[in-house]
């Protein structure tokens, strides 16, 4: 399965709602969202600064990750910013590759 890592910012309703029903709901809800789409969470993390909570799953694939921060951003309490998680191998794989491109200037 593919990692993603999840940065999510909560509206003003999402940040009520966190107060009132405690982080723990918070993980609940994502838990089931990501085990319903044939995935697993690694860590939930609430966090201060610019991001309110980091989240890495493992998920089957792009379609199930794009699906999951779409139903989190559709619920209107907080959005999802997905990134990628690549492992060395997947780096290393990456850099054996051949290609063709041509830098501006060369």
């Amino acid at each position: 399965m593919a990692k993603y890592l999840l940065e999510i910012n909560y509206t003003l309703d999402g940040l009520r709602g966190v107060k009132s029903e405690g982080g723990s709901a918070r993980v609940a809800a994502a838990t089931s969202l990501v085990e319903g789409l044939g995935g697993k969470i690694d860590s939930f993390n609430f966090a201060f600064g610019g991001t309110d909570a980091y989240v890495t799953v493992e998920m089957p694939d792009d379609v199930s990750a794009a699906a999951a921060a779409m139903a989190v951003s559709a619920g209107g309490g907080a959005t999802a910013r997905t990134v990628v998680l690549l492992t060395a191998a997947q780096i290393d794989a990456a850099a054996e590759k051949q290609t063709t491109y041509r830098p501006p200037g060369n």
